[in-house]
């Protein structure tokens, strides 16, 4: 009884990656990195120049099921600039019954900088997903990060009419939260077609720039990046006490990816200094 006990607990994928970044010479280098399967991380790359390393974060399962639990561990030594990514979209699997976990701890320790900038995940009809962030920030660190996030293969017609989706971001500065954000629902026609809800789009996305202060000037110009579109789809933007929020709902994973992308190198060359270059795998 024991026994089928265990295995029903552990009925899923229970991935791991651990990841530890630190400033050498010139260079942040990956200086740790243990990865439990499905997850694992490809050899780092620098782009633009030693500064700032690009890794590629892997999911080798192909995609998530109800049951899985992964957990991540990033933590940025100081003076170290790190970009993460995926090289495709994430799947979420249809459930017999069970929730997925994704649970992400980041740390990011003085004067580090990192861009966590995922590519989609899509939900399909009849997941059960919860997703968790936290990230902890020094006095002197800065953050941006991206969730975009599809609901139903909807190019084979699918709609997201079961399941249940869950989402929780929380950003802690000096053991004070400085932003949450918690989303989540039951799928159901009514809530895919309410204005209250996903407004009969089944993409939704969300930016977020925390650690230093944005102008007026500079929110006025991330809105004309989106306002210069001819679209149907719906985005705002939004200054925060220490940052940027940007929300999208819409029709298209590749035109909120391309403004986020265009908001992305906007805030790297005008608080960082240097223009982004798009991570390589997303040109494959």
């Amino acid at each position: 009884m024991e026994s089928q006990v265990i295995e029903k607990i552990f009925s899923g994928w229970q991935g791991i990656l651990e990841l530890d970044y630190q400033k050498i010479g010139n260079t942040t280098q990956l200086v740790k990195a243990y990865s439990q399967a499905p997850l694992k991380i490809q050899r780092s790359f620098y782009p633009e120049g030693q500064g700032i390393c690009h890794s590629i974060i892997l999911h080798t399962a192909g995609g998530v099921v109800g049951g899985d639990r992964l957990c991540q561990t990033i933590h940025l030594q100081p003076e170290t600039k790190v970009l993460l990514t995926t090289p495709a979209a994430s799947k979420i699997y249809r459930s017999q019954g069970e929730i997925a976990y994704n649970y992400i701890n980041i740390e990011l320790q003085k004067n580090t900088y990192l861009e966590f900038i995922p590519r989609e995940s899509i939900i399909f009809n009849g997941a059960k997903i919860s997703q968790n962030l936290r990230v902890n920030l020094a006095e002197s660190a800065c953050y941006l990060g991206w969730e975009i996030t599809r609901f139903g293969r909807t190019a084979r017609g699918e709609t997201f009419t079961k399941g249940e989706w869950k989402s929780c971001t929380e950003i802690w500065q000096n053991q004070r939260p400085i932003w949450i954000d918690r989303q989540g629902f039951t799928a159901s026609e009514e809530l895919l077609n309410s204005p209250h809800g996903l407004g009969g789009k089944p993409v939704i996305a969300t930016l977020v720039w925390v650690g230093q202060s944005v102008s007026e000037d500079a929110v006025q110009q991330i809105r004309q990046l989106w306002e210069q579109r001819e679209t149907s789809s719906q985005a705002g933007v939004t200054q925060l006490i220490s940052g940027l929020l940007c929300r999208y709902r819409g029709n298209s994973t590749q035109e909120v990816i391309d403004w986020f992308t265009e908001v992305w190198r906007f805030l790297r060359q005008n608080y960082i200094g240097q223009l982004g270059a798009k991570p390589r795998v997303w040109q494959l």
